[in-house]
This record gives C-alpha cells, sequence and structure tokens, in this order.
C-alpha cells in the first residue's frame, strides 16, 4: 500500500522509529506518506526519509479512522481450549512487522505457542516468537502488541509473550504464500 499522495498530520503523534524502536513525535502539519496499514497500525515515510510506526488509536492525526482493539470482555467467551487456541492463532494472524505486510505467523516469526487452563478459571496464552533481524529496535513493540491482543481472546487470562532468538529465523520459514506474496521464490 504506497500512497503517492502526502498525509498532512492534522495533529502532534507519538510514533516509533522503524526499525529502531526509537519513540518520537511527528509534529503536526508535517507530510507523511502512508506504506502499511495492517494489524492495528499504520507505517508511514517520513518528509525526512524514515520510516515510522504510529499505534491505530493515532489514526486520526493522520485523517483516518481510530482503530480500536476488542476487548476480551466485548466477546462472550468459549469453553473449549481448542477453540481458544485456534482464536489465539487467529489473533496472532493480526500482528504485523512494520515493515513488511506478512503477519507474523506466515513469516515464521512465531515459535510456539500454548494455551493451558489456569487454576482459577480461564487460560493463559504463552507465545515464543523472534524476529527477522536481531539488530531490529521493534521486538519490545511487537512483544506488547502480541500481549495485548491475546489478552483481547475471549477466555484468555494471562498472556506470556517471549522473544527469543534460537533457532536463528531465516527466510526457508516463511510459508509459501506469503513466499509469494512477497515474491520470494
Amino acid at each position: 500500500m504506497n500512497n503517492e499522495k502526502p498525509i498532512t498530520l492534522k495533529r502532534d503523534c507519538a510514533a516509533v522509529m522503524v526499525p529502531s524502536g526509537e519513540k518520537m513525535v511527528l509534529s503536526a502539519g508535517s507530510s507523511v506518506w502512508l506504506t502499511q496499514s495492517l494489524g492495528g497500525s499504520y507505517t508511514v515515510m517520513t518528509d525526512h526519509g524514515y520510516m515510522a510506526r504510529i499505534d491505530g488509536h493515532d489514526g486520526d492525526a493522520l485523517g483516518m479512522a481510530r482503530i480500536t482493539e476488542l476487548k476480551a470482555e466485548d466477546s462472550p467467551t468459549t469453553e473449549s481450549a481448542e477453540e481458544i487456541q485456534k482464536l489465539v492463532w487467529n489473533q496472532l494472524r493480526s500482528c504485523f512487522d512494520p515493515e513488511i505486510p506478512v503477519n507474523i505467523v506466515e513469516l515464521g516469526l512465531i515459535y510456539d505457542c500454548a494455551v493451558t487452563s489456569l487454576s482459577a478459571g480461564g487460560y493463559k496464552a504463552a507465545v515464543r516468537f523472534t524476529l527477522t533481524a536481531q539488530g531490529c529496535g521493534m521486538g519490545q513493540f511487537l512483544k506488547e502488541d502480541i500481549r495485548s491482543k491475546l489478552l483481547a481472546v475471549p477466555g484468555i487470562r494471562e498472556a506470556q509473550v517471549e522473544l527469543v532468538w534460537d533457532p536463528p529465523w531465516n527466510q526457508s520459514m516463511i510459508s509459501g504464500s506469503a513466499k509469494q506474496q512477497l515474491g520470494i521464490e
């Protein structure tokens, strides 16, 4: 989604520089170009030539809809651990690397996902994931995105998300359909 027309920011807006992970503020009146709008966030190219991630709740600064996350209490709960597991995987598919228009499941970044029952009721989701490059500063932001989306799944009461580097990620971990989408043979 490379938008050739610049967007003038309507107000100051918190953002995160990609891929360094450095927090910043984009000033009202500055121009940005939308490069990606996936997974509840916006990725823009600034007029200074760098990419930044803007949270979906700040979409109004771009003149777009504010994206709000579904909360677990907004949806009915299900009792089946298998159904919860399916919901968790679907929710993980709503997480995106801000530089790549493919979800983290199809990119092969999820190494493990387990759903277990809690003694007090509900479930715990534990996810181990990695990044495409160890030097990427977006790890903590992606980790929090995963965690908040897991907690939005009906029945999930706890979410444990761990960033790991073993085994190292490589392109062979990308699904066939994602390779096609990205033009990788």
